[in-house]
């Protein structure tokens, strides 16, 4: 016989242990979600006024003033064309550089 006994595991220690698992699985799943609903875009069509044309597409600035890349086009720059712009893209361009 040895000196020290060997305690049985308790079901306690597994509950917790799964409660645990539990609470990080749900911050997960959470966090996950948050990120794809921040990086999904939400694309609206606009009128852009060209400003240059280079080999990753048009660059095009909208009538608010924020400059984005709507991929290949035929325009020259100085012509207005329309053309999806993510908002999201202009609303953390907002955050980024305020104005005041």
């Amino acid at each position: 016989m040895s000196a020290i006994k060997n305690k049985p595991k308790k079901s306690s220690d597994k509950k917790s242990l799964i409660t645990v698992g539990g609470i990080i699985a749900i911050g997960a799943v959470l966090l996950f979600a948050y990120l794809m609903w921040y990086v999904a875009p939400e694309e609206t069509m606009e009128r852009v006024k060209i400003i240059a044309v280079t080999e990753s597409g048009c660059i095009g600035e909208t009538f608010d003033g924020y400059s984005v890349n709507i991929g290949e086009c035929d325009a020259a720059p100085g012509e207005s064309v329309y053309a999806m712009v993510d908002q999201k893209t202009k609303e953390r361009a907002a955050l980024m550089n305020p104005t005041s």
